[in-house]
C-alpha cells in the first residue's frame, strides 16, 4: 500500500526534490550534449590541423602536381600516410585528387578506386564534419591540397575515431556528475529548511487543518450578528463581514483600503483609527447606535493592528425609550395615588372636624394645581406613551424645582407616526433643558410644543437658560461633546445626538437657537399614504 504524507513540511519538500532531481536530471542530458558537441568541433579541429599539415608536405604537393600519379609516388604518400596515422592517433589520412581518385587509403583495397562524393574543397575552404565512412564514424575535416605552382591538385581527408570522442567524455563526466550531485544536495537542503520555515509560519497546522480554519472563520465573521473588522498596523482593513459593512454603509468599501479614505469625516471614523482603544463607547450616527469596543492586538511584543467589533443598539434603545415612557407613567400614578390618599385623609379629617370651609378651599387648591397639568395633556396630547413621559418628567420638575409647562398649539393624535423617534426626541430635549434651567435662579421655565401638522410634526422644547454658546454649535449633536460641567458632565453627551440620529432617521432636521434661552425645533416629515396623496 503506498505511503502518504501529509504534513505540509514533506509535502513541499518532496515536489521541491523531485522538481530538484528532474531540473537536474535534464540538466545534466543537455550539458552531456553540449560537451560532446564541443569535444566532437576540438577533434575535428585537431583532424584539420593534421590534414594542413599533411597537405604542406613537399612530396606530396609534388607527387599530386604529375598527372598522371605514378605508383611511386602512391607508395610514398601511403607511407607518409601511415607513419602520420600512427604518430597523431588519427583514424584515416586519404589523399584524393581531383579527379576523386584515392591515392591513399587505409585498406589498401581502396587505393585507386574513386569516391562516391565530389571534390567539396574546389572553393578553397577547410570543411568539418561527422563522417560515418568506411572504417567507422570520424570526426573528419577535408582541406583543399595545392601542387607546388599553386593550382589546385585534390583534397586531404583526415579523420579521428568517435570512440576516442566518447572515451574522452565519459572520462569527464564524474567530474561533472559530481557537480551536479553536489548542487542537488544543496537544493535539497534548501528545499527542507524552506518547508520548515513554512511550518513554523503556518504554526504546525496541516493543509486541510488550514482550509477548514478558514471555512469557519468565514462561516463565523459572516453568520454573527455583530460586526467585526480587523486593522492591520498601517491602518488598512484585513477583515470586514457582512455586519459591519451594513452598521458603516460600508457596501463597496474594499480591502486593504485604509479607514481614512473609506469612512467619512465624523466621531466614528475617530473612534475607529484611535490607536489607544475603546471599551462600549457609544456612538450615534445617521442611521444606528452602536456600541463600539477597539482592541489594541500585540503579539510577542510587537503591535499587530486592532480588532474593532460594532453592536447595533438602536432597536434596544427605542424599545427602552417606550419601556421608559411606560414605566414613568406607571410610577407617575403610582405617585399621585399615594398623594390623592393623602390629600383625602386630610379632606376626611377636615370634615370629622366639621371645618367645612376649610375643606372645600383645600379641594380648590389641589384641583387647582397638579389636576392643572393633566387635564392639559389629556386636553392636548391622546398618545398614552407621549403622556406618561411627560407625567415622569412634570414629577422630576416638580422636584428640582422648575415649571414644566405645555404649549396651547399642541395637538397630537392618540397613534402618531413615529412615536419611537418622537418619545426619544421629546424626552432627551426635555432633559436637556432641564439640565440647561438646572443651575439658573428660579424662575426657571421649560415650555414644550408639539404639533402634529398634515405634513409633518414639529417638536419645540424652550427654556429660560443661558442659551447656546455660538462656537459650540458646529459640535453640539456630536456623541460625546457636552457643555455641562460639574455633576451634570457625567451623564451627557449622548442626548442631543441621539436626538439629531433619530430625526435624520425619519427624514426630519434639527435647529437650535442660540438664546439667551435655547429653543430647539425638531421637524419630522409624515409618511406618505394613498389617502393623503389623493388630498394633496
Amino acid at each position: 500500500m503506498p505511503v502518504r504524507f501529509r504534513k505540509i513540511s514533506s509535502q513541499i519538500f518532496l515536489a521541491q526534490l523531485v522538481i530538484l532531481t528532474a531540473s537536474m536530471a535534464v540538466g545534466f542530458v543537455l550539458f552531456t550534449q553540449a560537451a560532446r558537441a564541443n569535444l566532437d568541433h576540438d577533434y575535428q579541429a585537431r583532424a584539420a590541423a593534421i590534414a594542413e599539415t599533411f597537405a604542406q608536405i613537399p612530396t606530396v604537393r609534388t607527387c599530386m602536381a604529375s598527372a598522371p600519379v605514378g605508383e611511386a609516388c602512391d607508395a610514398q604518400m601511403q607511407q607518409l600516410a601511415g607513419s602520420t596515422v600512427q604518430r597523431t592517433g588519427a583514424s584515416y589520412v586519404v589523399v584524393i585528387g581531383m579527379d576523386r581518385v584515392r591515392h591513399t587509403h587505409p585498406n589498401p583495397a581502396l587505393i585507386g578506386k574513386k569516391v562516391s562524393e565530389p571534390i567539396v574543397t574546389v572553393d578553397g575552404k577547410v570543411h568539418l564534419r561527422v563522417d560515418p565512412g568506411s572504417t567507422g564514424v570520424s570526426a573528419n575535416a577535408r582541406v583543399p591540397l595545392y601542387a607546388p605552382q599553386g593550382a589546385m591538385a585534390g583534397e586531404v581527408s583526415v579523420g579521428l575515431r568517435e570512440s576516442s570522442v566518447s572515451s574522452e567524455l565519459v572520462g569527464q563526466l564524474p567530474a561533472y556528475g559530481v557537480w551536479f550531485v553536489v548542487a542537488l544536495a544543496l537544493g535539497a537542503l534548501a528545499s527542507w529548511l524552506l518547508a520548515r520555515r513554512m511550518k513554523r509560519r503556518t504554526f504546525g497546522l496541516e493543509l486541510d487543518e488550514i482550509a477548514r480554519l478558514l471555512q469557519e472563520r468565514e462561516a463565523t465573521l459572516h453568520g454573527i450578528r455583530e460586526g467585526v473588522i480587523a486593522i492591520d498596523p498601517t491602518g488598512r482593513i484585513s477583515v470586514i463581514n457582512d455586519e459591519a459593512r451594513r452598521l458603516l454603509r460600508l457596501s463597496a468599501a474594499p480591502l486593504h483600503g485604509r479607514l481614512e479614505d473609506v469612512l467619512p469625516p465624523g466621531r466614528i471614523r475617530d473612534a475607529l483609527t484611535d490607536a489607544a482603544g475603546l471599551e462600549d463607547e457609544i456612538i450615534v450616527t445617521d442611521d444606528f447606535r452602536l456600541v463600539v469596543n477597539s482592541m489594541p492586538v500585540v503579539l510577542n511584543g510587537r503591535p499587530h493592528g486592532a480588532v474593532v467589533t460594532l453592536r447595533d443598539r438602536t432597536e434596544v434603545e427605542a424599545l427602552a425609550s417606550e419601556l421608559i415612557g411606560t414605566r414613568t407613567l406607571t410610577e407617575s400614578l403610582r405617585a399621585q395615588q399615594h398623594e390623592f390618599a393623602n390629600r383625602m385623609h386630610a379632606i376626611a379629617g377636615l370634615l370629622e372636624l366639621g371645618r367645612l370651609p376649610e375643606a372645600l378651599s383645600y379641594v380648590h387648591e389641589i384641583r387647582g394645581t397638579s389636576a392643572d397639568l393633566d387635564e392639559t395633556l389629556r386636553a392636548h396630547i391622546a398618545a398614552p406613551q407621549i403622556i406618561g413621559l411627560l407625567l415622569g418628567k412634570a414629577a422630576e420638575a416638580g422636584e428640582r424645582g422648575i415649571d414644566l409647562r405645555v404649549s396651547p398649539d399642541t395637538v397630537l393624535g392618540e397613534a402618531p407616526e413615529r412615536v419611537q423617534a418622537l418619545t426619544t426626541i421629546v424626552g432627551n430635549l426635555v432633559d436637556n433643558a432641564f439640565d440647561a434651567v438646572a443651575a439658573t435662579r428660579p424662575p426657571r421655565r421649560v415650555e414644550l410644543s408639539i404639533v402634529e401638522g398634515p405634513d409633518a410634526v414639529t417638536v419645540r422644547v424652550a427654556d429660560s437658560g443661558p442659551g447656546v454658546d455660538p462656537s459650540a454649535l458646529p459640535h453640539l449633536f456630536e456623541t460625546g461633546y457636552t457643555t455641562k460641567a460639574g455633576d451634570l458632565a457625567g451623564h451627557s453627551g449622548i442626548g442631543l445626538a441621539l436626538v439629531r440620529a433619530a430625526a435624520v432617521q425619519a427624514g426630519g432636521t434639527v435647529s437650535v437657537s442660540t438664546g439667551p434661552g435655547a429653543v430647539f425645533t425638531v421637524v419630522l416629515p409624515r409618511a406618505l399614504t394613498p389617502g393623503r396623496e389623493e388630498e394633496r
